[in-house]
């Protein structure tokens, strides 16, 4: 784990982490590559992370949950896509929809939702994009209309982690498009009742742990107390928890190239050629070096941007430059592991494949590489102008 994270830990963080890193050695890395070659999401190794506790993780103590830190979740994130990343994200998705709930003012959303969620008998879901809305999210058209007895909603949402499996989404709607952002509400919508349709995942280049997929709304009425955020409030709840989400996504991005550095300098070392090891020849030991380098920067930007969000503090700018160059450097430096190791690389049992295609996922996750740089764009002045 990067010394960054692991150094900044109490000893019971520590304690909760190296359950998790066990965890991931004993189940996630064991089965990866069948999960992917079996295009599913595990399921039974979710409810196994659940015993051991690791979807409490930023739930509230007083609610049943761990209340670690968020430097705890960067760190959590980082080990466990070593392994696969595609998991975690999967992993991670129903803890913030536990952790979110928490909070609620609604009773049966703390007393009922939350310890579901946290035992791994519910799964969760964000569902902010749709097939027409990504990166422009204010453009969402998943309407909600006020009815007697509550809220209409109707429409289609795409790209949803865990849309395969959730049972409670955390769901974005427009009540007024001429309002545009303004007119954004969220609402819970639960799978399980009328109205509701979940569409087949999607078929992608890899990552299938994620459970990528949409849903379709159809005259599914919302009660009123299923409102988490009103329109004025539902946007800025989102932007808020964007910039964590782009975080811990370029901290797996972390997790993934150190595992591919680690594999390729292993590999390196024990493969010779003209009379000595790979790793003594200098064209790949500085092509290794070059991935270290951008690895131990990427740390650094995680762990800058992780403590403003932990402090409270403005984090758009730190959340931005960090998921940009992670977007970046994350698939060419993988690729220059995979490189350094000859056609080896390329063998399933490296595990290098997988984190190939998951980090062309994460190159548009929460934002894609090209709207980090409209955000980082349109802050420069703030932030490097002449009165900064």
């Amino acid at each position: 784990m990067g010394g960054f994270l692991r150094s900044a830990l109490t000893v019971e963080e520590a304690a909760f982490l190296d359950r998790a890193a066990a965890f991931t050695a004993n189940t996630v890395a064991q089965h990866a590559n069948e999960w992917e070659r079996a295009r599913r999401q595990p399921v039974e190794a979710l409810r196994e992370a659940a015993s051991l506790g690791l979807l409490r993780l930023e739930t509230p103590k007083e609610q049943g949950g761990l209340g670690h830190r968020y430097l705890v979740k960067l760190a959590l994130c980082e080990e466990m896509s070593r392994a696969d990343m595609a998991f975690t994200f999967s992993m991670v998705n129903t803890q913030n929809v536990a952790a979110r709930l928490a909070v609620s003012p609604v009773a049966q959303h703390r007393e009922e939702h939350v310890p579901a969620l946290m035992s791994g008998a519910l799964f969760g879901a964000t569902a902010l994009s749709e097939p027409g809305a990504g990166s422009d999210f204010s453009s969402i058209r998943t309407s909600a209309q006020k009815v007697e007895g509550g809220w209409r909603l109707d429409g289609e949402k795409g790209w949803i982690t865990n849309a395969a499996i959730a049972d409670l989404f955390i769901t974005y709607v427009q009540t007024d498009v001429s309002a545009g952002w303004r007119g954004i509400a969220c609402f819970l919508v639960d799978a399980r009742k009328p109205g509701f349709t979940r569409c087949p995942a999607y078929d992608l280049m890899g990552g299938h742990a994620i459970g990528a997929g949409g849903f379709m709304l159809e005259n599914y009425l919302a009660s009123d107390e299923d409102m988490i955020a009103p329109p004025g409030e539902a946007f800025k709840l989102a932007m808020k928890g964007v910039n964590g989400a782009r975080v811990y996504v370029a901290a797996m991005c972390v997790g993934m190239l150190g595992h591919a550095l680690e594999t390729a300098l292993a590999y390196g070392a024990e493969r010779r050629a003209f009379g000595k090891s790979l790793l003594e020849h200098q064209g790949l030991n500085w092509s290794l070096g070059d991935v270290a380098n951008d690895l131990e920067a990427l740390r650094g930007l995680v762990a800058h941007a992780g403590h403003l969000i932990d402090r409270e503090e403005d984090a758009v700018m730190a959340a931005a430059h960090a998921k940009k160059f992670a977007g970046r450097v994350t698939l060419p430096r993988l690729a220059d592991c995979i490189q350094s190791m000859g056609a080896a690389g390329v063998r399933e049992e490296y595990g290098l494949h997988r984190h190939l295609a998951c980090a062309k996922i994460a190159a548009y996750t929460d934002g894609s590489t090209e709207m980090m740089n409209e955000r980082i764009g349109a802050g420069l002045l703030k932030a490097h102008g002449p009165a900064a």
